[in-house]
């Protein structure tokens, strides 16, 4: 559920079901209309026209709860709407709460998933009309979320959702990732694949590809989803002079060499020095990569294929890249140190998940 949530009412009714809300989401902002102000507090009391409200509260929050008619929603919210991956989750209510309805941003915005809780809190009928929940399949938009996967070809997400709500035939392929993506029997329209060459045949309309590595073959890419679970972990070894570009240079040769996506790192790893360089930090800000910090004593005792005692004298540890990424990543080392002489080393490790049946 979004953290930041706004619940705009304009009559009496819509701010008792607004209180309602608020004793389960402490965290939401309820605006309401000045002229039913009262001793309440906790409450947003605007005097400005409902529309520009809606404007101001729109650019702000990450889910909007109007308890008005839904005819009005449509026409305050019309002229600001940008695209699925950016609009806010905006649900109406009526004003006797009969019905919690999923308004906008459904899936990736998360309106329908709020949409059942708030109906939930009230006790009231939630609707939901998108196709992906009505027909009860696949989602293809949101499959893996929940893990943070990313989508790489955000434009073929339109054309597949439509194959799978038609229930065309549709093959997954997945070499890495959490495989408890789906929790209950597959739809009938979806098999399994164990070679992604399988999703080249006319048998599959369209593919849902979860992987890490690099999806050249300009079939597979126009007929499928391409997810990037987060898998690796990217090791670093660096002096305190290296530069941000040396890092994001180094780390992006690596993985274009290797067949591997960017999109798939989950962190990035290396020793605990007290503090990192501002180029380190700086590097993890722009593309949002947490960064992990390993005392020199636990990499030493990790077995690596590349030890130096160069490092060691000065470190104080036979390894920081490869060490790191392993640790880290409770996996194996996919890529070995690679030196960017003379301020930068760099390894990948794949983290390691359990073999669980899809």
């Amino acid at each position: 559920m979004s953290s930041k949530v706004a619940i705009v009412c304009i009559t009496k009714n819509g701010i008792n079901i607004s209180k309602r809300i608020k004793e389960k989401i402490p965290s939401a902002s309820i605006y309401a209309q000045s002229k039913h102000k009262d001793s309440s507090g906790g409450i947003i009391w605007f005097e400005k026209n409902t529309k520009i409200m809606i404007e101001e509260i729109f650019k702000e929050y990450e889910s909007i709860i109007c308890i008005f008619s839904l005819g009005a929603v449509i026409r305050l919210i019309s002229n600001l709407l940008k695209d699925k991956k950016t609009d806010p989750a905006v649900i109406v209510i009526d004003d006797k709460a009969n019905f919690v309805i999923s308004t906008l941003s459904g899936h990736l915005g998360g309106a329908n998933s709020l949409t059942k809780s708030i109906a939930d809190i009230l006790n009231s009928t939630p609707v939901i009309t998108t196709a992906a929940d009505v027909n009860e399949t696949i989602a293809v938009d949101l499959l893996g979320s929940e893990f943070k996967w990313r989508i790489e070809n955000f434009e073929n997400v339109t054309k597949i959702s439509a194959y799978m709500v038609n229930e065309e035939k549709i093959g997954v392929y997945q070499d890495t990732g959490e495989t408890k993506w789906w929790n209950k029997e597959l739809p009938k329209n979806v098999s399994i694949v164990k070679d992604i060459d399988e999703l080249r045949s006319d048998d599959f309309k369209a593919g849902l590809i979860i992987s890490d590595k690099i999806i050249t073959d300009p079939l597979l890419v126009n007929k499928s989803v391409i997810y990037r679970p987060k898998s690796l972990v990217v090791g670093l070894g660096f002096h305190w002079d290296t530069t941000q570009k040396e890092i994001e240079d180094g780390i992006l040769k690596v993985l274009k060499e290797n067949g591997l996506s960017f999109l798939s790192i989950r962190n990035l790893s290396t020793i605990n020095r007290g503090k990192p360089p501002a180029s380190l930090g700086s590097f993890s800000d722009k593309h949002g990569i947490p960064l992990e910090f390993y005392d020199k004593e636990k990499l030493d005792k990790i077995m690596v294929p590349n030890p130096s005692d160069v490092v060691k004298k000065y470190e104080g540890t036979s390894s920081v890249s490869e060490a790191s990424s392993i640790l880290s990543s409770g996996g194996e080392l996919i890529v070995t140190k690679q030196k960017f002489p003379p301020n930068l080393t760099v390894a990948v490790s794949r983290i390691n998940y359990s073999e669980v049946d899809i």
